[in-house]
């Protein structure tokens, strides 16, 4: 997921895309822990994905201060 795409989205589908990914990330961690992880990059891909989220969101807040 692309930065520049995520800017495009209002705080309400910022909220719920990271609320899937975070769910993703739980359900990843559950499988590399019983060892059913197949895609092992997928998890720091997650993760970064819901970095760059919570940036955008933190800009918002920032500039709206």
């Amino acid at each position: 997921m692309k930065a520049k795409k995520l800017r495009e989205h209002d705080d309400e589908q910022l909220n719920e895309e990271l609320l899937k990914l975070r769910r993703e990330e739980f359900n990843l961690r559950m499988q590399r822990a019983t060892g059913q992880l197949a895609h092992t990059d997928q998890f720091g891909k997650v993760r970064k994905n819901i970095a760059r989220i919570r940036t955008i969101i933190n800009e918002r807040a920032r500039s709206e201060s």
